[in-house]
């Protein structure tokens, strides 16, 4: 299948499918008699896997680690358990945070009751050092 296909079949954009093959993610494709990029089910596949472990939200070097755990069928799987372990204290980490941050823009809007920019607590404690 020709990158267009790849791409819309991953829901992935085709400079990224290029930037994956640059980088080694993503194995180099066949090449075509008329020079176009040929790929296979694998490509398929492993671009598949790419786009799911990105969308957990891991980064691209634990994405280069899972596809190396992910070469061997055979392996104890105790080495993707940690990892996703690892991915979930820094996920929670996230909500923490985000939640926190939520509190904080919701406070300011609560604090703010002027219609006039030179009077808005918003502004005015973005001006303000953090504590």
């Amino acid at each position: 299948m020709f990158i267009g296909e790849l791409a819309k079949k991953t829901n992935t954009k085709v400079e990224t499918i290029r930037y994956y093959e640059r980088e080694g993610i993503l194995p180099a494709a066949d090449r075509t008699d008329a020079n176009y990029r040929d790929y296979s089910p694998v490509h398929l596949a492993k671009l598949t896997f790419i786009r799911r472990s990105r969308d957990l939200g891991f980064s691209m070097a634990q994405v280069r680690s899972l596809l190396d755990l992910a070469v061997d069928d055979d392996q104890p799987c105790a080495g993707v358990d940690a990892m996703a372990r690892e991915h979930i204290i820094n996920v929670d980490r996230k909500i923490a945070d985000l939640t926190l941050l939520r509190a904080e823009l919701s406070h300011l809007l609560n604090a703010c009751d002027s219609e006039r920019i030179g009077k808005c607590r918003i502004v005015e404690a973005l001006g303000e050092p953090r504590r």
